[in-house]
């Protein structure tokens, strides 16, 4: 009989199974570290990337920045000029404005009226004068009410009966009275000196009499 000894084979394959194990184990280590280093490396260059995209945007964003500074700088300038032309403006309309009311005042102020005072207070006209009937004072306050471009509003503040000596020694019956009356702006009486004219116009487009 003959007996064969399969120890030194099976520890033989044992050795060989381990080996191959431990190879592969050290491959996927291997390859695991690849794929690792493989990503990180692609990780460091997006990361580089973003990071040179957003120098550039801070660049971009700091051209902004000074650029709407200087916007910013000329928009003060603009209103500035603005305000002084306004200013300008306004001080060759208030020029204006005391010859304007006072030709409208005697253009507005019937016979028989005669102004002892005319003070102004903004945009309000305080007047004092004699009146010869008090059916004057009321006429005054209808033309200053309704048919005057700079003047409106007005309002009767006092009025008396006064005696007055005239030259013959005579005395006369007058009135004494006290009136506001509102100044009106350039750009409403514009306004509404406009408004008679646009009517004329388009009476004598339609072929109508104006009323």
């Amino acid at each position: 009989m003959i007996l064969v000894n399969l120890l030194p084979h099976r520890e033989e394959r044992r050795k060989r199974r381990r080996v191959v194990f431990f190879v592969g184990l050290a491959m996927a280590a291997l390859a695991g570290v690849a794929i690792v280093a493989a990503w990180y490396a692609l990780v460091q260059q997006f990361t580089a990337a973003q990071q040179q995209r957003n120098r550039f945007l801070s660049a971009e964003i700091g051209k902004l920045d000074v650029q709407i500074k200087d916007i910013a700088s000329l928009r003060a300038e603009i209103e500035s000029l603005k305000a002084r032309q306004k200013a300008v403006e306004s001080l060759q309309t208030d020029r204006n404005i005391p010859v304007q009311v006072l030709s409208e005042l005697v253009r507005q102020t019937p016979e028989g009226v005669y102004f002892t005072s005319i003070k102004q207070d903004g945009p309000v006209l305080i007047v004092s004068g004699i009146a010869q009937t008090n059916e004057r004072v009321s006429e005054l306050l209808r033309n200053t009410a309704y048919h005057s471009p700079w003047l409106t509003r007005p309002e009767l503040v006092e009025v008396k009966v006064a005696s007055v000596q005239a030259a013959s020694r005579e005395l006369k019956r007058l009135f004494e009275f006290t009136m506001r009356i509102s100044i009106k702006g350039p750009v409403d009486a514009g306004a509404e000196g406009a408004i008679p004219a646009a009517k004329a116009g388009s009476a004598a487009a339609s072929g109508q009499p104006k009323t």
